[in-house]
């Protein structure tokens, strides 16, 4: 190790003042300090106060007039909810009648349709059927025999 300052001036002679000035600096350690925040623990206490002396202040007429608007609220729901009904049922009894009105058209058709049917039986009882001519082939005669008959022991006896 030298003791060689590379910071130093080599033209300088060593114990010369210097022409320069001197700065120096000071520091101060100081304790730290918790102020902040007792500062704010003392807003947040007073905060949390203001609100429950809010909520503890109430006006009890507010309660009641909450109560009559959930009320009123409750009673809107249960007449949408019968308006809801009557509507179902109404929407059912025009299915209902709808069905019907199928049901009769097809009955008029069915009753249409037999009565066509009548009438062309009755139309074919009325007019006399062709008359039936039965043919009978006339009765076939035996072949005049003429001759001897002659019996043989390979002809057959009937």
């Amino acid at each position: 190790m030298s003791q060689y300052d590379p910071n130093l001036d080599p033209t300088r002679q060593p114990n010369t003042p210097r022409a320069e000035p001197i700065y120096s600096e000071t520091i101060v350690v100081r304790r730290e300090s918790n102020t902040g925040w007792w500062i704010a623990g003392g807003l947040a206490a007073l905060v949390l106060i203001a609100v429950l002396w809010i909520l503890a202040s109430r006006n009890p007429a507010d309660s009641e007039a909450e109560a009559r608007l959930a009320e009123a609220q409750a009673a809107q729901a249960q007449a949408a909810a019968d308006s809801a009904m009557v509507q179902g049922q109404i929407v059912g009894a025009q299915q209902s009648v709808e069905m019907a009105r199928a049901e009769a058209v097809r009955a008029q058709a069915d009753a249409i349709r037999s009565d066509s049917e009548a009438r062309v039986a009755e139309a074919r009882a009325v007019t006399a059927p062709p008359p039936v001519v039965v043919t009978t082939p006339a009765p076939s005669t035996p072949a005049p025999v003429t001759g001897t008959a002659t019996i043989t022991s390979n002809t057959p006896q009937n």
